[in-house]
């Protein structure tokens, strides 16, 4: 495969993994406030694992949502 496909192919697997990503987290925090489950000062843990079994990768990456932190 060559390098520039390569580079595509990994762009739009991370674009689709962004959107859906952002999505998912952003519905869960909502549910989560309005069940009263978390609060805007309540700092959330986040742990996101990419695997790729075939080539023996796996790669994790971890941080923190604030909440609180103004835009």
């Amino acid at each position: 495969m060559q390098q520039e496909q390569l580079d595509m192919a990994i762009r739009r697997f991370l674009k689709e993994v962004g959107i859906t990503s952002h999505r998912a987290l952003a519905e869960a925090v909502g549910k989560a406030e309005q069940e009263g489950r978390l609060s805007a000062d309540t700092p959330v843990a986040l742990t996101m694992t990419l695997e790729v079994p075939e080539l023996g990768l796996t790669h994790q990456i971890e941080g923190t949502l604030d909440l609180n932190t103004p835009e």
